[in-house]
């Protein structure tokens, strides 16, 4: 292109961009009180200018439809760490994994001072398989730092063909050093809830993400636990669950509350201000329950743990949870494309932020495992650890509850106690 071509075609865009901008000026209104309010027209000049500037600049020519989506993912990365711009692939991603269906490593991430935070690794997934825990910095991907990158990119990354390899690059806390993991991608296909029984009479039911029929799937485990006896007590295993769907939280929350505020929500906008409500029907009628949580609880996890402590209906143990106490809200540009926009906090009942502070449990427990002792004498020995792959009977090679998983044999006893104290 020209030199003159190159100015001409400068001058036209100004041109438009400037026409754009006085139009937007006189049309803009502040919605919150109805007045007419002028765009910042002065800033708007100057990302107009750096706009100009790439064009002209720039080693090599830049769409200006790429230029415009950048400026929007740094808009809204800016806000908080997970407001994001969906492209069309981002946009079908998230119906997808809504459903409980979708490809990648099965780790739900935020951003951390501009590194990639897992905030859980999801259930039989290839990342919980590898060994990935939550509060893990991912700090490069197949040896490319992502420092810079936005979290869609970043994701989008991780994401591949099933079967393929990649490499994270972790900084993980108590440990020196970096470390790498290499995890073979695979279509991730999410069992929402699982249940069993530990002993005659005590349930334990283990939620492992919040997606539309949760609810449904948690009554129908209780209902078939039930038919195996009467339950005297349940475990509720909300550890590592990042979230997912605020209804299916609420439908949780609400099949163990006869009545009640589960969670409200404060925004700017009327219609992000939303209180929700327990009906009545208890599906465990009143039967003691402990609820365990950790720091790779987030989000709606939290929402149920903090309604079930409100309410005195159950008892949560385990680790502070992660913090997540904002709700986020899809809003569509076109049919494939959309915002991930914060628009709202929620409450526990009690008024409780959880944001960044997350839930305090009842009863704190560190992350240990327990092992049987080589030494003539028997005994046990404790080290730090996270959760089982599984929580089937059928698989625990001949271990006792308590070598399986410490904080849910410590959640057991508990319940053994309270049960007997209902008793007297």
């Amino acid at each position: 292109m020209s030199k003159s071509c190159r100015t001409g075609y400068s001058l036209i865009v100004g041109l438009v961009v400037g026409v754009m901008l006085s139009v937007s000026v006189a049309v803009y209104a502040d919605r919150d009180n109805g007045a007419q309010s002028a765009l910042p027209v002065e800033d708007l000049q100057r990302f107009t200018d750096v706009y100009m500037r790439i064009k002209r600049n720039y080693v090599t020519e830049v769409e200006d439809k790429d230029l415009l989506d950048n400026a929007i993912q740094g808009m809204l990365s800016g806000l908080d760490q997970h407001s994001a711009y969906l492209d069309e692939q981002d946009f079908e991603d998230m119906q997808v994994g809504t459903s409980g269906e979708f490809g990648g490593l099965g780790i739900e991430v935020g951003m951390e001072d501009g590194f990639v935070k897992v905030i859980a690794p999801i259930d039989d997934t290839p990342a919980s398989r590898a060994g990935v825990e939550a509060g893990d910095l991912i700090i490069r991907l197949d040896g490319e730092s992502v420092k810079g990158m936005s979290l869609s990119d970043a994701v989008a990354k991780m994401r591949g063909e099933k079967g393929s390899d990649i490499t994270l690059t972790i900084l993980r806390d108590g440990e020196d050093r970096p470390k790498e993991i290499t995890i073979t991608r695979d279509v991730i296909q999410v069992q929402s809830v699982r249940s069993e029984i530990l002993e005659d009479g005590f349930g334990y039911v283990r939620i492992s993400n919040f997606q539309q029929r949760t609810a449904r799937d948690l009554v129908r485990a209780i209902e078939d636990l039930q038919e195996q006896g009467e339950l005297q007590g349940l475990v509720l295993d909300l550890r590592n669950n990042p979230g997912g769907i605020l209804t299916g939280a609420v439908g949780v929350s609400d099949a163990f509350l006869e009545e009640g505020l589960i969670v409200y929500t404060e925004g700017r906008l009327e219609d992000s201000q939303f209180r929700y409500q327990a009906s009545p029907g208890d599906v465990l009628k009143g039967a003691p329950m402990v609820v365990l949580v950790n720091r790779g609880s987030a989000s709606a996890s939290e929402i149920v743990a903090g309604a079930l402590q409100d309410h005195r209906r159950a008892v949560v143990m385990g680790q502070n949870t992660f913090g997540k106490g904002s709700v986020q809200t899809i809003l569509p540009l076109t049919q494939n494309t959309g915002i991930k926009l914060t628009t709202a906090r929620y409450f526990t009942p009690d008024g409780r932020a959880i944001n960044e502070d997350g839930i305090d449990p009842d009863i704190r427990l560190q992350q240990l495992v327990v092992q049987r002792s080589d030494s003539e004498n028997g005994g046990a020995r404790m080290g730090r650890d996270g959760l089982p792959e599984s929580v089937d009977a059928d698989e625990d090679n001949g271990e006792t509850l308590a070598e399986r998983d410490y904080g849910m044999n410590e959640a057991l006893n508990l319940l053994k106690g309270l049960n007997f104290y209902n008793r007297r």
